[in-house]
């Protein structure tokens, strides 16, 4: 499979340059190419020691839940040396806000071709490799079998389409399962996935959602008075299709004491929704202008601000799932005790979703029933207690997984 993989590889090579050369890659290129590699080794191996950690993430979702992960790491298996690498620019945006106190090193991730990862696996050589949730690369996990390096997957997860994928192109995807020393899923459910499509059960075990254990965030602050003692719902991880609905719902519903906070999944859609709000009759601010908000609609266009705005929050929408994307997760808004709104396609976070359903720290709502509903949480102060406590309630039952994660971690260095 390797060999054919790379065939394929080799074939596109010559049409590299077109797209990696791009304005939008063109920062990055030369480093994932493995180019730029003489400084890892400086700064791992002059004057230090202990085992080398290598972690990736793919983008924004995962380096969210490698936060707890890391600083567990860093404050508990001293000296290890920790290399935290991103494939995307907005995942190493947020990974140099939230990992790099933390670890030695953040940097992009090589490209899954053999000289590239050669080099990084050279300059980095990893006591272990830790993939969190996704990203999965033949090259990689070919390169750390070969040099018999431990390698966990954690925060494991399978929707119902990767499920599908995964069996349908099982001779693709089975060798690299094949590769993890170890592989830590979210939900037993995940787990009897990853059994079927091959996996030995001994290696597939299931220690919980790191997310969980993501403390509360500082609250966010806005510097202006636009939004001091309102209530505030916050839209979070919205997709087309989903704004139109919440701007309608926001006007149906508005009053002078209610702001919303609406963050798109694609931030570079911000002006695209200031326009959309005034086809409402809606002022909206983009916080990336930098000036203090004026109406009462923020577009949270940034990186890494989401999750401190549902400490703002009397009641939060988790978007993709009005709309069929299969959902975002809803952890961060649970974990500050936020009522959680969400649509009927929440997919990739069915057992979680299924969680704060059955504990009542949620509901399921459609675009005929979002405003009513939104309205009803708002201005109940008996039904918003309610359902704050029991997502507060659920997340405290669920937290220890970075712990259990430790103890593996522990026991694939040894």
């Amino acid at each position: 499979m390797i060999f054919l993989y790379n065939l394929l590889v080799a074939a596109l090579l010559p049409l590299l340059p077109l797209v990696l050369f791009r304005t939008k890659y063109r920062g990055r290129t030369l480093e994932r190419l493995g180019l730029q590699t003489q400084h890892i080794r400086d700064i791992l191996f002059t004057a230090k020691s202990g085992p080398v950690i290598w972690l990736h993430a793919l983008s924004v979702g995962e380096v969210t839940s490698a936060v707890p992960l890391v600083k567990a790491i860093r404050e508990n298996i001293f000296p290890a040396r920790i290399v935290f690498t991103v494939a995307t620019r907005s995942g190493r945006e947020l990974a140099e806000k939230l990992i790099k106190p933390h670890a030695d090193l953040v940097l992009y991730s090589p490209l899954d071709i053999p000289c590239a990862v050669r080099r990084y696996f050279d300059a980095i050589q990893p006591n272990l490799f830790i993939l969190v949730e996704t990203d999965f690369w033949p090259n990689w996990l070919q390169q750390l079998h070969k040099r018999q390096v431990p390698v966990m997957l954690v925060n494991g997860r399978i929707s119902a389409k990767s499920f599908a994928a995964y069996r349908r192109f099982a001779f693709f995807f089975q060798p690299m399962f094949r590769c993890f020393s170890l592989l830590s899923m979210q939900t037993a459910h995940d787990r009897s996935l990853m059994i079927e499509l091959g996996s030995p059960a001994e290696r597939v075990v299931c220690l919980g959602n790191l997310k969980y254990d993501l403390p509360a965030s500082h609250t966010a602050t806005f510097g202006h008075s636009a939004f001091s003692g309102k209530s505030i719902w916050v839209c979070g991880s919205t997709h087309p299709g989903e704004e139109e609905l919440i701007f309608a719902a926001f006007k149906e519903i508005s009053s002078d004491n209610l702001c919303l906070i609406i963050a798109p999944r694609k931030i570079e859609r911000g002006s695209e929704l200031v326009k959309l709000a005034r086809q409402f009759g809606l002022a909206a601010d983009l916080r990336s202008s930098g000036t203090a908000p004026s109406s009462s609609v923020l577009i949270l266009d940034t990186i890494g601000e989401l999750a401190s705005c549902y400490s703002l929050a009397r009641l939060s929408f988790i978007g993709g799932s009005l709309v069929d994307e299969g959902g975002h997760n809803p952890i961060e808004a649970a974990v500050q005790g936020v009522p959680v709104l969400f649509g009927q396609h929440m997919e990739d976070f069915a057992e979680i979703a299924s969680d704060l359903l059955r504990c009542g720290g949620a509901k399921v709502v459609m675009a005929e029933t979002l405003a009513e509903t939104a309205a009803a949480i708002l201005s109940d102060d008996t039904l918003h207690t309610a359902m704050s406590q029991a997502a507060q309630t659920l997340v405290e039952q669920q937290r220890g997984s970075v712990a259990r994660h430790l103890q593996a971690i522990r026991t694939l260095l040894d």
